[in-house]
């Protein structure tokens, strides 16, 4: 919504600042387009493996041996689909059954709640605590399992909070999905796009939770190949049997020449996406920092992903009339924290993966409006 409103009010000239999406302002990097160009051109444009060519299958068994640990994966425990969104919609497909309970942690990103309801169970949110910016515990996390919990989603790095998960904190995902015999959604779409000295764990390659474990990754975030649509799941192989069942008579598959591109980008050369992270980080420490001379303005630390989620603090307002407001005053459009959950009320998200100086752009007007909010 936020985002069709600053469409329209750019197309009526006014000099918008949009910062409500959340892919990278980057192209996709040459090598990889050129491998999509070169399947094209060797006709590679017909119906392919419906769950992924070998060679990408290969590519992403090796990836996760050597970038995540995982070394139980084999290619028929992976099914590559139309985007990492739909890797996710179809393992939630495999799982569940109607009256499940799924856990999610809020504030979360703005699918998880609709594809559990779509497949007629419950989203049961576990609000982090935003005063402690968003921490898990394992206390926290039981008070929200009954009898019906099934299945538990974790991001991390996290859209919106840019929370990375810490040690302890994995920890207790792993002690609490053992204990009640959960099954852990871990979508690691933004594994990359990490800063300082935090870390990513993989969930699939702690003790005890291969068998568990569905890993959702993808091309968009990492490698700025959003229009791409290429993503997976990987994990155990009753599961994804189950999902290659559901993807068969519904999207069928990726688009052939996307999975050579998709090779390319997991074998070929990993500068492109430092160098992007490097510009996220330039970007993260600019808006942090001037955020913190703007009065009514509180913000987690940004650990990963590229976005910011601060709250406002000098105002009654809730979060969809502060994005409103911005909007109206401003020319900014960022997302409503409300919409990735309750526990994001108060606050709004901004987008970091854009032009530097559609950034500073925000941060003066934003200097000039928060304070009177």
């Amino acid at each position: 919504m936020m985002m069709q409103r600053g469409r329209e009010l750019r197309a009526a000239g006014k000099d918008v600042v949009s910062l409500a999406g959340g892919e990278p302002d980057f192209d996709t990097p040459r090598h990889i387009t050129e491998a999509g160009f070169r399947a094209i051109e060797a006709g590679d444009t017909h119906y392919p493996p419906a769950f992924g060519t070998p060679a990408l299958l290969d590519a992403i068994v090796a990836k996760l041996k050597r970038e995540n640990n995982v070394h139980h994966i084999t290619p028929a425990q992976i099914m590559v689909t139309p985007g990492a969104k739909w890797a996710i919609f179809a393992t939630l497909a495999a799982l569940l059954e109607p009256g499940d309970d799924v856990l999610i942690l809020d504030p979360s990103w703005v699918s998880y709640a609709p594809m559990i309801l779509l497949h007629r169970a419950n989203p049961v949110r576990v609000a982090l605590p935003g005063d402690d910016h968003f921490r898990l515990t394992a206390d926290l996390l039981e008070q929200h399992v009954t009898p019906r919990s099934k299945v538990l989603m974790v991001n991390s790095p996290n859209n919106p909070t840019g929370r990375v998960l810490s040690r302890a904190e994995i920890d207790a995902i792993v002690y609490v999905a053992q204990k009640h015999d959960l099954y852990v959604i871990s979508d690691e779409i933004y594994e990359h796009i990490i800063y300082d000295d935090h870390v990513h764990y993989s969930l699939g390659a702690e003790p005890g939770m291969a068998e568990r474990t569905i890993i959702v990754n993808g091309f968009s975030k990492a490698y700025a190949m959003t229009g791409w649509r290429l993503g997976w799941m990987a994990g155990p192989e009753p599961i994804v049997k189950l999902a290659r069942i559901y993807q068969t008579h519904s999207a069928q598959s990726a688009a052939s020449f996307t999975m050579a591109a998709g090779v390319a980008a997991l074998n070929g050369p990993q500068a492109c996406v430092k160098e992007m992270v490097a510009v996220y980080d330039q970007r993260r420490r600019l808006v942090l920092d001037a955020f913190e001379e703007i009065p009514g303005i509180e913000c987690p630390p940004v650990e990963g992903a590229f976005y910011v989620f601060p709250r406002f603090t000098n105002t009654q307002k809730d979060s969809l009339e502060i994005t409103q407001a911005l909007i109206d005053a401003a020319l900014v459009v960022g997302t409503p924290g409300s919409a990735f959950g309750p526990a994001g009320e108060g606050r709004v998200r901004f987008s970091i993966a854009e032009r530097t100086g559609d950034l500073e752009k925000m941060l003066d007007r934003m200097a000039k409006v928060v304070p009177n909010l």
